[in-house]
């Protein structure tokens, strides 16, 4: 039997990500060389990597990095195939590195992120794919965000108390206002604007709309007269909907998010949301 201690199986699982038994049986055939033990792990667990990507990977977490003068910020999504894996340290260690790596280099897009080197010699790709074959399951990254502007904060929401953050939300204002900024991105999480304003909405999914409002009115029956006036309503009311200015304000639903934002005399230059799997 190799000659190996409690220790050194600490120290192979904390290095590697994979199991007591894994860590064991490298271990045996590596003659209790941890080095050795290593490579083997990394080797099995690249041979795994190709066997997982027709795996689902609908769990997973969303995290944020804002600058300490908040004038930029980073939104990014790693998936897992498990709540399991999503909560320990290890995954989200490497969501953590992706976006510090993000906020250093500023990819232009998802693309340039996965062949941008975070190491020497290392592409992201390569690090995603690596914590692919240490965490035993399929790691993918396929959305982040990154804003610079004059303020930009960032509001996290756990959907369960146990897993990390399944909402980010990533918003930036015109001038400084720490509440208004938490208020408005903790709607967004809540409400899912899918637009900021009227003038973002394409035209072809307006026309969309409008198209729907016409022929359901008409199946209602109402009055050829009375169809413009009440298409006009409901279309509107999809603006209201679909368009965050629009939106009821989530802590005073009396305003809108637009004369919540008049009044404070802060504009809001843009936001997204992430959900984890949506």
């Amino acid at each position: 039997m190799a000659n190996y201690t409690a220790a050194d199986v600490k120290k192979l699982r904390e290095l590697t990500g994979a199991g007591m038994m894994d860590c064991k049986k490298a271990l045996d055939e590596a003659e209790g060389n941890v080095d050795k033990a290593v490579e083997a792990l990394r080797i099995k667990g690249q041979k795994g990597v190709a066997k997982r990507e027709g795996r689902s990977a609908e769990n997973g977490a969303v995290v944020s990095l804002i600058s300490e003068d908040q004038t930029s910020g980073v939104l990014l999504e790693l998936k897992c195939e498990t709540d399991f894996v999503a909560k320990g340290e290890k995954f989200q260690g490497v969501a953590n590195t992706l976006a510090a790596h993000v906020a250093a280099t500023s990819p232009a897009d998802l693309e340039a992120l996965l062949a941008s080197e975070i190491e020497a010699g290392k592409t992201v790709q390569a690090y995603v794919d690596e914590a692919n074959a240490n965490l035993g399951e399929k790691i993918v990254l396929d959305r982040f965000a990154q804003f610079t502007g004059a303020y930009v904060s960032a509001y996290m929401h756990r959907t369960m108390p146990d897993l990390p953050p399944q909402i980010g939300v990533l918003v930036e204002l015109d001038k400084a206002d720490a509440e208004l900024a938490k208020g408005i991105a903790q709607h967004i999480a809540a409400f899912a604007p899918k637009y900021l304003s009227r003038e973002d909405v394409p035209a072809e999914v307006v026309e969309a709309e409008r198209r729907v409002a016409e022929e359901t009115t008409r199946a209602e029956g109402k009055p050829e007269a009375a169809l413009p006036k009440i298409v006009e309503g409901r279309v509107n009311g999809f603006f209201k909907e679909a368009t965050l200015l629009g939106q009821p304000y989530a802590l005073d639903n009396k305003k809108s998010v637009q004369k919540v934002l008049d009044e404070a005399g802060v504009t809001l230059k843009r936001f997204t949301r992430i959900k984890v799997g949506i």
